[in-house]
């Protein structure tokens, strides 16, 4: 097995899912991210019907939301997003990954869930791990704390191009443009291209291993996304905390949460900007994430 060690986090602090990762997981959600990404754009992840996923829809939509959203992404989130790639290009990726192998990824998550009458309830934060195909082709897991359970990830076939194995992530594009091209066109499911284009960044932070190349270029390629705005200081599920950038959408504010000193990605928090139909407050928190370890494992249920 090999760990990545850059994706230790401090003692302690440790740390939302659309094709190949966000195929697979989202065809197989729980039922509490499965409704709050759905209202906020995020990738649900966990247990359900593969066979749907062997088609994709994807929706054209305009290419902004409006309003603040269609404003050019601020100067000081662009600076940061530079750094952000920059120390992606740094990062450390063993180079015998076997395509039999696994990403496992540690984290500590809680989204809202809407019960009986659509009332909104933030799930408490609880432990979750995955174990993803290198390839794509082999059976993964997923074990989620907060009573839901085991369940296996069982490939999506055929392969999408969309798919967030890491095979499928070292054919992306290396070039900003040409990944926010592929971010644009793989990405679906909210109300702006630009929205769907960020939470896909999300996305591709979050459950994955990304390449170093491809992973600066998803930085560079976010921070031309109209709309993103810098943080300052933002907190995870794990109580770390560090500098965000963000989007504001349909009442929320995503925050990618990085480290200020290394610009490693920590997790993500969702907070209202507005009081929302659910029932949610101004300033609430509606969900948050940490990741706490990254790794590469030799089977399924294995951990580092």
């Amino acid at each position: 097995m090999t760990e990545l060690p850059e994706k230790c986090l401090p003692p302690g602090r440790h740390e939302l899912l659309k094709e190949h990762l966000m195929t697979e997981i989202r065809q197989t959600e729980t039922p509490a991210r499965a409704s709050v990404r759905k209202k906020r754009m995020r990738p649900a992840f966990v247990a359900a019907a593969i066979a749907a996923a062997a088609t994709v829809t994807f929706v054209v939509l305009p290419p902004s939301g409006g309003g603040a959203n269609a404003q050019p992404p601020a100067k000081e989130a662009v600076a940061l997003l530079e750094n952000i790639a920059l120390a992606a290009e740094r990062e450390k990726v063993p180079g015998d990954i076997r395509d039999d192998q696994f990403v496992y990824v540690e984290s500590r998550v809680g989204y809202t869930a809407h019960g009986e009458g659509r009332t909104a309830k933030l799930d408490p934060h609880h432990k979750r791990e995955v174990w993803l195909s290198v390839d794509g082709l082999h059976t993964g897991l997923v074990r989620e704390g907060n009573g839901r359970g085991e369940n296996a990830l069982p490939p999506s076939l055929p392969l999408h191009e969309a798919a967030a194995n890491y095979r499928n992530l070292q054919t992306l594009p290396t070039d900003p443009d040409e990944m926010l091209t592929w971010l644009h066109r793989v990405s679906e499911g909210g109300e702006s291209e630009d929205q769907n284009t960020f939470v896909k960044v999300g996305d591709l932070s979050f459950e994955v291993l990304m390449p170093p190349a491809q992973s600066a270029a998803l930085y560079r390629a976010a921070a031309k996304i109209p709309g993103v705005v810098l943080i300052p200081d933002a907190v995870d599920a794990a109580g770390r905390h560090g500098v965000a950038v963000a989007r504001v959408n349909d009442g929320e504010r995503q925050e990618l949460i990085f480290d200020k000193e290394t610009k490693q990605f920590l997790g993500e928090r969702s907070i209202a900007v507005e009081d929302l139909p659910d029932g949610q407050k101004k300033g609430e928190l509606t969900g948050s994430s940490a990741i706490i370890k990254r790794a590469v494992v030799d089977k399924p249920g294995q951990r580092p």
